[in-house]
């Protein structure tokens, strides 16, 4: 069984990427599994927090969930034409200590995908978290897009997705992103 931790990078409890992401659990290809992870218990990143505590719980759960799978998907919004800050910020928190880096992160399997109230997708976001996923060692996929745009148009007042063809574009992805997971 092939395990990928999917984290949506919103805190919104309405969020269209949270959204997303759960309808990706919906339609995982058979033999993947999506574990939903959470970024709202990380605090916000403070060196002197780090020094005098050490890793927040939190994190450390997330950081070991991310180790032990196979793969990861990043759910973001894209927030004033980039990449959210609560999720960069999460993100910062994972890769702490530094040398924890390759342990977390190194090889990787990573895709990413996104959702936005907004007309032009998450393409601004998605390409702004290159060189973040690049300077992680991660092991980036680019088989596959989604940049879903006009979400509240998508999903329904139950936060289900309705549109098919999204669902159609979301289900190409996740088989594309699990079979290079699975190699």
């Amino acid at each position: 069984m092939v395990t990928i931790v999917g984290i949506a990078g919103s805190l919104r409890r309405a969020s269209y990427n949270l959204m997303l992401l759960r309808a990706a659990a919906d339609v995982m290809p058979e033999g993947v599994s999506l574990d939903i992870a959470s970024i709202r218990d990380i605090p916000l990143y403070d060196g002197d927090v780090e020094a005098e505590l050490g890793i927040p719980s939190a994190v450390a759960e997330l950081k070991d969930r991310i180790a032990r799978a196979d793969g990861l998907l990043l759910v973001t919004p894209e927030y004033n034409g980039s990449l959210p800050g609560v999720f960069k910020n999460a993100i910062d928190w994972l890769s702490r200590p530094g040398s924890d880096i390759p342990r977390v992160f190194g090889m990787k399997r990573v895709g990413l995908i996104g959702a936005t109230p907004g007309p032009a997708g998450t393409r601004l976001s998605q390409t702004a978290w290159l060189p973040v996923l690049k300077t992680l060692g991660t092991d980036a996929w680019f088989g596959g897009r989604l940049q879903g745009a006009r979400a509240g148009d998508v999903f329904d007042k139950d936060d289900k997705l309705v549109d098919e063809r999204v669902r159609d574009q979301l289900r190409k992805f996740l088989a594309g992103f699990a079979e290079f997971v699975g190699r």
